[in-house]
């Protein structure tokens, strides 16, 4: 017989394994970064040890230690103070001395919402005070001209310049398929490429390959959309990924490795995914802050600029929504923005 409270320690284990198993690795990591940081902040700044739940000004305290503002004489100013700033950051718990972006301080704080959540205790962030404290530091942020940083989007002209720096060798051919798979297929995440499998390709007579995307980010959050998880690779980009194929040998497992002069290892992690772009890019001669989201960027901005329907685009980026997409959609599709040409008319 199993009594409640075993009952209830059972059911929580099952839940934390549900999480463990759904949550990407990435954000995994990423979670237990923020909270390492949290607990050390917290320890720097009060000298005592972090427990939930947190109280509000602490959330506020924390917002105001990372976010720049200007003081009354017109210059940013932040509240960390400076002893607390070199403590984190000789701990190796933050990377650099001074403010953060408003963008890296929102995660954290909804990572600690997450924490209070699954905890079951009152959770600060979700407080008034707190929630227009952020909105109000984007607002600044906005008037002293920041603007969020992106990675420069590789349209086909960057991405051909970039194949042409791919040779026939094992690595040439590697990185060619990687290249052209990541941005025909749908402007692809360069987590979607490391966990790209050869169970999911399939060969479709001369045309090339479908693959099913089966660890898209929007999958991994229970979301439905209109999209189907068939994405294809055809034409040049099914010729490259054939050599590819063909050279390296494998018929299972991952697609995209990592390789030791001639000998092909286990699968490439996203963040050497994102290494590939940035050093094919510097190979071309691009100018640019290129990474793995360059090719997703790209992507739809080279689809507008085409004539390609946001629907369309929408269907193989798997992007859940029209807000995501449309900054790229429309930096693509200006200059053929018929209201842009009233002049001539």
């Amino acid at each position: 017989m199993v009594l409640p409270d075993q009952l209830a320690r059972q059911a929580a284990d099952a839940v934390r394994e549900l999480l463990a198993e759904a949550a990407a690795e990435n954000t995994t990591r990423s979670y237990a970064t923020a909270l390492r940081y949290w607990a050390g902040w917290f320890t720097a700044r009060y000298g005592l040890e972090l427990t939930l739940p947190v109280p509000e000004a602490v959330v506020l305290q924390f917002v105001v230690d990372h976010v720049q503002r200007k003081s009354a004489d017109g210059a940013l100013t932040w509240e960390l103070p400076a002893d607390v700033d070199q403590t984190l950051v000789a701990a190796g718990i933050k990377a650099k001395l001074g403010p953060w972006t408003l963008a890296t301080v929102r995660h954290r704080v909804a990572v600690l919402s997450t924490a209070h959540r699954l905890k079951q205790v009152p959770n600060p962030c979700e407080q008034p005070a707190v929630g227009t404290v952020l909105s109000r530091a984007a607002r600044a942020a906005v008037k002293r001209g920041v603007r969020p940083r992106k990675k420069t989007a590789i349209t086909l002209a960057e991405l051909e310049a970039m194949l042409a720096t791919c040779d026939d060798s094992l690595v040439g051919l590697r990185d060619r398929a990687l290249l052209c798979f990541g941005f025909a297929s749908g402007g692809r995440r360069r987590s979607e490429i490391a966990a790209a499998d050869m169970r999911d390709l399939r060969r479709i007579g001369d045309k090339g390959y479908i693959y099913r995307l089966e660890h898209s980010k929007t999958q991994q959050a229970g979301v439905t959309t209109n999209s189907a998880p068939d994405k294809p690779v055809l034409d040049r980009a099914a010729l490259a990924l054939e050599d590819w194929l063909e050279a390296s040998g494998f018929t299972e497992g991952a697609i995209f490795r990592r390789l030791w002069k001639r000998r092909i290892g286990p699968a490439l992690s996203p963040a050497a995914v994102g290494e590939i772009v940035q050093r094919r890019a510097q190979q071309a001669g691009l100018e640019g802050d290129f990474g793995g989201h360059s090719l997703r960027s790209g992507f739809v901005t080279e689809a507008s600029r085409q004539g390609v329907s946001l629907p369309a685009i929408m269907q193989l980026t798997e992007h859940r929504a029209v807000s995501s997409v449309v900054g790229y959609f429309q930096a693509g599709n200006a200059p053929n923005n018929p209201a842009s040409r009233l002049l001539d008319n």
